[in-house]
């Protein structure tokens, strides 16, 4: 399934709630990916609160980036 982004507000404990074109909210937890390469960057509190809505899905203002597709797979969906 592909929905784009439309919103993205940064958690405590380095998660994300995500809102899609569908208006459904999704938390995604970014901490598994914080020891991969660039990603370890985002452990910066400031680098972790740049995330933004670029297109349709999520960038950072070190430039990277995760599917939307990803994003709304692995994310858990709240009421």
């Amino acid at each position: 399934m592909y929905l784009s982004i439309i919103d993205v507000i940064p958690l405590e404990n380095y998660k994300l709630l995500l809102t899609f074109e569908n208006k459904e909210k999704r938390i995604f937890d970014v901490s598994p990916y914080l020891d991969v390469g660039k990603f370890s960057e985002l452990k910066d509190p400031s680098v972790f609160k740049s995330v933004r809505v670029n297109f349709d899905s999520i960038e950072w203002s070190n430039h990277l980036d995760l599917a939307p597709e990803l994003l709304y797979q692995k994310g858990t969906e709240i009421n």
